[in-house]
């Protein structure tokens, strides 16, 4: 497949970028500054807010899938959202299926579905209230756009840098956590998720994944 992935220079982003590779894809490396010696990827300078520069880096590369891995430090909700609505406005008019990279927030509490993670202090802390909020309305986004093809991946409650072990455990709308009750999964693996469900989607539009169990 020929992959664009918007935020290519980003913790997750870049490592999507380098497993789609790994796997034999072409890939269309989009932000603000990107950069690449790999004669499989095609890097392209873009404002993921600029609804017709992400049409037109999408229609010229063929893109078959665009993941959307954008985030906002500090948090910016308007800039998330407005993004996340431009991508999938041009996906759909180009009949591009898109994977969001969004937060764990919008998931429902382990041991309490009523509860959302966004205001579950045990996963997230104050500090982190506004980042949780901007996920939560990117979901919204998502839902609200009746006419593209859009899944929606939340992460664990902790995604860092880490070891590729290429296994993972996936569950639905709700945070999956370990026998300690902890959310875990490495940036690398979830870059393994993000492809696995290109290559091979699953039944849902929202979906997370966590640290498998040796």
């Amino acid at each position: 497949m020929t992959i664009a992935v918007l935020g290519a220079t980003g913790m997750v982003g870049g490592r999507v970028v380098t497993e789609a590779r790994t796997r034999g894809h072409r890939v269309l490396a989009l932000s603000r500054k990107p950069a690449s010696e790999d004669p499989g990827v095609t890097p392209v300078a873009v404002d993921a807010q600029d609804a017709v520069a992400v049409r037109e880096a999408l229609a010229g590369a063929a893109a078959e899938a665009v993941v959307l891995t954008v985030r906002t430090y500090p948090a910016d909700e308007d800039v998330l959202v407005g993004a996340t609505r431009t991508v999938l406005d041009a996906a759909e008019g180009l009949g591009i299926r898109v994977l969001v990279v969004g937060g764990a927030g919008v998931l429902r509490s382990p041991g309490d579905r009523e509860l959302p993670v966004a205001e579950n202090r045990a996963y997230v802390p104050p500090e982190y209230r506004a980042v949780a909020a901007a996920g939560v309305a990117q979901l919204h986004a998502c839902r609200a756009h009746a006419g593209a093809d859009w899944v929606y991946m939340s992460p664990p409650a902790l995604l860092q840098p880490g070891d590729r072990s290429g296994r993972y455990r996936r569950g639905t709308d709700t945070l999956l956590v370990d026998a300690d009750g902890r959310s875990y999964v490495s940036a690398e693996d979830l870059a393994v998720a993000v492809l696995d469900e290109l290559e091979n989607p699953g039944p849902e539009r929202h979906f997370t994944v966590v640290e498998a169990a040796f």
